[in-house]
């Protein structure tokens, strides 16, 4: 029977990596809801089953029995005639593994498909794992004929080419897509490239979750074959919709009807995947909740507050942990913004294992002067203090070190860079400043913190210092922030030559200094936690750079 209307359910879920059973469960509850909204079909992101990116975990040929096992019992549930599936899964065949995408109905696997893209750049090394799979043909679901194109198979022309060529009526496709900074502009022009070429609407699906440094922000949507948005989804929210689709005279498939959600903007997207990435990492890992210090400085004020919009108050412990440099002012701004936050706050005084430190070194440091090894001493018993309360309690380390300390090194081992997540490791300072100012004034949806002023203003607007020594700031070995991350945001993002960075306007000296910082902090970086991807360029699955590297640019 050739079907003249369709009504296909988008289920923008939250997988975790590795819990099949707990993924099954989210899709049956997700068909469920679709079929008491007359849903003929339900459309999952990539991979759902296994979670994504799994990496390496599909090796374990456990995990993928496991998976397809599930499939199969998820299938066999589709003969009691409600909506069908189209669910992915990690799938092995003749010996080879594949990300592959299975449409069930009416109690029985119909058609498996493979994705024959394998993206190995950025963030992606899916070729690690997977074989990339044959050009799909459509696939028929009651008279309508699919093409199912996974992820990075839209990103390019020959997948969907060869869709339209052979008879596909219309584009679905799963999508396990992370976010950065105007990544759904990237999107949707591919998919109007996509709808160009082929003539055919498409619908995107894409997951909503943070797994490890990645966040995946939602924001399905589809387009009509002229190119129109046919629905939208949120971003950062879990959600299913039901979009109905009918076949006009001119065998052209139009949406009649779905959501129009609006997409928020940058500040709103960076500050929500930030504390997404967050929410999931601890929960997902099974923290009960967090501990930080809190200096009265802008980093570990934005933190705090992130980890209360993402877990609430009550799971989000604070701690002061003052020296002989720590000011009265800091002591204040960090008292304030902990009741500001509604958090637990409390003051635990590092003088004792300082001197502790100092005292047993003495021998050894005898005829030296003091210098950033005494400073870094006192990082370090903050560090093995947060560590103390990790260990006893349960609570995980929120770090709070910017991406600006973290390119040039100014962040100590197993000090300040103790802990298990790090919310704004991929934050220059100046956006920490631009979006502590934000916050302050706007409370996105979802978010657990209070309303109103959540960082005291002179935690904004006073002259940053680590307080380590007398009278210290950060510009007395730095340039101003604003210098300092242009030419960081040249040198990391954009790959830029000294004597392009030059051309900006920027002193050849300084910006050597800083090429030299950044490349010897990368023994620092690999020992660093996990933190949320923002930036095009992230340390870590991005921007993969050798720890022993002697090239400067001397250009």
């Amino acid at each position: 029977m050739i079907s003249e209307r369709i009504r296909i359910a988008v289920a923008q879920l939250n997988p975790t990596v590795g819990d099949v059973s707990a993924n099954a469960e989210s899709v049956r509850a997700a068909r469920k809801e679709a079929a008491k909204l007359s849903a003929d079909l339900v459309l999952y992101p990539e991979l759902t089953l296994a979670g994504y990116p799994p990496e390496d975990l599909v090796l374990k040929r456990a995990f993928v029995e496991r998976c397809m096992a599930t499939a199969r019992e998820l299938a066999s549930e589709t003969a009691d005639g409600g909506p069908g599936i189209l669910i992915g899964l990690p799938w092995s065949e003749n010996g080879k593994l594949y990300n592959a995408v299975v449409l069930a109905d009416g109690g029985e696997i119909k058609t498996v498909r493979f994705k024959y893209v394998l993206p190995n750049y950025s963030v992606f090394d899916e070729k690690r794992v997977f074989n990339a799979g044959p050009l799909p043909g459509p696939m028929d679901f009651r008279g309508v004929r699919i093409g199912v194109p996974i992820c990075e198979d839209i990103w390019n022309d020959e997948v969907c080419e060869c869709l339209a060529e052979t008879g596909a009526e219309i584009l679905l496709v799963p999508n396990g897509s992370p976010y950065w900074q105007n990544r759904a502009e990237q999107r949707l022009q591919v998919v109007v490239a996509r709808v160009v070429e082929s003539g055919l609407p498409l619908v995107y699906c894409n997951q909503v979750c943070g797994q490890d440094e990645l966040v995946f922000d939602g924001g399905s949507f589809g387009l009509q074959a002229d190119r129109t948005l046919a629905f939208q989804m949120p971003q950062f929210k879990t959600d299913l919709a039901v979009t109905e689709w009918v076949k006009g005279e001119d065998e052209i498939w139009v949406c009649e009807s779905g959501p129009r959600a609006s997409l928020p903007d940058l500040d709103t997207a960076n500050w929500q995947a930030c504390v997404l990435g967050l929410r999931d990492y601890v929960t997902k890992n099974g923290f009960p909740g967090v501990v930080l210090g809190l200096s009265g400085g802008i980093d570990s004020a934005i933190c705090a507050a992130m980890a209360v919009d993402a877990l609430g108050a009550d799971k989000v412990h604070a701690i002061m942990l003052p020296f002989r440099y720590t000011s009265e002012e800091s002591i204040k701004d960090a008292a304030e913004c902990a009741a500001a936050l509604g958090i637990r706050y409390d003051t635990v005084p590092i003088e004792d294992p300082v001197l502790g430190f100092t005292n047993v070194l003495s021998g050894l440091f005898a005829g030296t002067k003091s210098d950033t090894t005494e400073e870094n001493l006192q990082s370090r018993a903050r560090g093995v203090i947060l560590m103390a309360v990790s260990n006893k309690f349960g609570h995980m380390v929120v770090t709070t070190g910017n991406k600006s300390e973290m390119s040039v090194g100014y962040a100590t081992l197993y000090g300040d860079m103790n802990g298990g997540y790090n919310p704004i490791k991929d934050l220059y300072k100046t956006q920490v400043y631009h979006l502590a100012e934000w916050r302050n004034a706007n409370r996105p949806d979802g978010m657990l913190g209070p309303e109103g002023e959540v960082i005291p203003v002179n935690i904004i607007t006073k002259v940053p210092t680590a307080e380590l020594r007398e009278n210290q700031t950060d510009q007395d070995s730095l340039p101003p922030y604003d210098v300092l991350d242009d030419i960081l945001n040249c040198l990391v993002e954009e790959e830029m030559s000294v004597r392009e960075i030059e051309a900006r306007g920027h002193d050849r000296a300084l910006v050597h200094k800083v090429e030299h910082l950044l490349y010897i902090a990368e023994y620092k970086r690999r020992q660093a936690p996990p933190g949320v991807k923002i930036t095009r360029r992230n340390f870590g699955k991005d921007r993969r750079y050798p720890i022993t590297n002697r090239f400067r640019d001397r250009s």
